[in-house]
């Protein structure tokens, strides 16, 4: 097998296993599992990984960067400060079935426990809180937002994204991703001297 091929066939039993953790949980997810739904050997997992906890740390970091990667391309795009605003609230908020949002949580409540989980988790966290944080910034120093404080509006507006992905991901149709959304953009218009009509 080429370097080359390996990396493929190692980035698709990340994707995989992401899929397996988001589907099954960390704690329910065997390196079995992972191998049947990529098609392939358990021998193979384990010539890639070594051991189920270092698959599971792995596939959190491959979501990690892929979020990562998502974000930057928002904060490094040449778009005004309100437009990168839309794009990352969308990107934050859940949406289809909230698989993603499931590892997510997850992957919290592990964090508890696993000290190389807490700190991918709190990487991604501070990341996009700090990422936010400098657009709100950014759109302060343009006259588009009204924020004296965008370090806070930043963790404010985050917090309240977390806690509604929460309800929807673990008490399904108790709100809708609509309701979610309406919220979302009235809480961050509040908090940015907008109207959530500006949001939308």
């Amino acid at each position: 097998m080429t370097r080359r091929a390996a990396e493929i066939r190692l980035d698709a039993l990340l994707r995989t296993a992401c899929e397996v953790i988001a589907e099954r949980g960390l704690a329910n997810t065997r390196t079995a599992d992972v191998a049947e739904a990529a098609g392939v050997s358990q021998a193979l997992v384990f010539y890639h990984f070594a051991t189920k906890d270092r698959l599971l740390a792995q596939a959190f970091a491959y979501a990690v960067e892929q979020d990562l990667n998502r974000l930057d391309t928002v904060v490094h795009s040449s778009a005004p400060p309100l437009t990168k605003l839309r794009r990352m609230l969308r990107l934050y908020a859940p949406t289809g079935r909230s698989t993603s949002w499931s590892m997510w949580i997850d992957g919290w409540a592990e964090s508890l426990r696993t000290p190389e989980l807490e700190k991918l988790s709190r990487r991604l966290d501070l990341r996009w809180r700090r990422d936010l944080a400098a657009v709100i910034a950014d759109g302060v120093a343009d006259g588009t937002f009204d924020c004296p404080d965008p370090a806070g509006a930043a963790w404010r507006i985050s917090a309240v994204m977390d806690g509604l992905a929460v309800q929807l991901a673990v008490h399904e149709r108790v709100i809708t991703r609509r309701q979610i959304a309406e919220w979302v953009r009235l809480v961050a218009a509040r908090e940015l001297g907008l109207e959530p009509a500006q949001l939308d």
